[in-house]
């Protein structure tokens, strides 16, 4: 698939430059840029939602409660 962007002449020497120094494509650079934010932000409204939980209901185990209650020990 291809996606175009629109960029001014500025943002576009930085890309260029930050992938010449990494020795990586633009696309590259862009693909990576563009999958990491999604991931973060993913990663931060589970966080947001785990911190919720946890704020209704703080109850806490130990790895040894945890591992008990699995069977492990």
């Amino acid at each position: 698939m291809t996606i175009s962007i629109r960029l001014s002449p500025d943002e576009a020497e930085l890309i260029k430059g930050y992938a010449k120094m990494k020795n990586q494509s633009v696309s590259d650079v862009m693909r990576k840029a563009i999958l990491e934010q999604i991931e973060d932000e993913y990663d931060l409204e589970l966080y947001e939602k785990a911190m919720t939980e946890y704020r209704k209901d703080p109850v806490t185990y130990s790895l040894d409660e945890v591992e008990k209650e699995l069977g492990i020990r």
